[in-house]
């Protein structure tokens, strides 16, 4: 316990610093490229454009019973989901890519992988923008109930951060977590209904609906949703609420035991 109440204030501490190496990070990802840090976004946009044409054009896919367009209900699940996969992707890789700092004894490490976090949510940060503009351009006024994207983007940086703490300590003994983690990503995107309607491919599964809600994701992107479309806040599911950051106490205690564990070797591994 109390490993885990030290982070925050090391951050909180160190927070200029934090800030200063992660606008460097996400400078230095894209150095030496013609665009630039402009491929950070190019990606996401392409990507989006070819699950639309897929779904909507191709599959004929569409989210008419919730009474919305289908690009809009796409949208707003993958943006969230984007930042969760670039975050933890980084995150991941934290200490290794920084072996150079790692090995330095007045740095603090731990501060590395909010850094690697916070680089990845400066694209998100974006692609909110970029929602919001999509919305209003399809009639979608703006409402308080959008204030609350403040809330789940909070949610998604613990959920992540968490994960991040306990993925990074374990890779730098363990490289092949990296391809398994990318493995995963590729199936749990599809276990998140993002590119799908939950509500109208499982209405004859109540079972399976259920089960959705074990997905920590499940609970952001979604939440992104009700904000965005739906107009619900979010203390309207306290139990799902409660659950969801039931699960992120339980991956930073385990994110933070683990990293406090193998810190003291990651000098003579890297």
């Amino acid at each position: 316990m109390k490993h885990i109440l030290l982070l925050p204030g090391e951050v909180l501490k160190n927070r200029k610093l934090v800030l200063h190496l992660a606008r460097n990070d996400f400078k230095t990802k894209y150095a030496g490229s013609y665009l630039g840090i402009m491929w950070a976004f190019v990606q996401p946009v392409v990507t989006i454009l070819v699950y639309w044409f897929v779904f909507s054009v191709g599959f004929r896919a569409d989210a008419g019973d919730l009474g919305i367009p289908f690009v809009l209900y796409l949208v707003s699940g993958i943006i969230p989901w984007f930042f969760f996969q670039d975050a933890l992707n980084g995150g991941t890789n934290a200490f290794v890519e920084y072996s150079y700092l790692v090995k330095k004894v007045v740095f603090k490490i731990s501060l590395l992988p909010v850094v690697k976090v916070i680089s990845a949510a400066f694209v998100h940060m974006f692609f909110v923008l970029f929602t919001l503009v999509l919305f209003t351009l399809y009639g979608y006024k703006p409402s308080v109930y959008e204030l609350q994207l403040v809330y789940y983007f909070f949610c998604t940086f613990m959920l992540v951060l968490g994960l991040v703490y306990l993925t990074s300590a374990i890779v730098v003994f363990f490289r092949d977590l990296r391809e398994i983690i990318s493995i995963l990503l590729q199936v749990f995107i599809w276990l998140t209904p993002i590119m799908w309607v939950a509500e109208t491919a499982l209405k004859d599964y109540p079972f399976l609906r259920r089960l959705l809600l074990f997905n920590p994701m499940y609970y952001v992107v979604n939440g992104y949703r009700e904000a965005l479309i739906w107009k619900h806040w979010f203390f309207q599911r306290p139990v799902w609420t409660l659950y969801f950051w039931g699960c992120v106490a339980v991956l930073f205690a385990a994110g933070s035991f683990t990293y406090h564990r193998l810190k003291p070797h990651f000098a003579d591994v890297l």
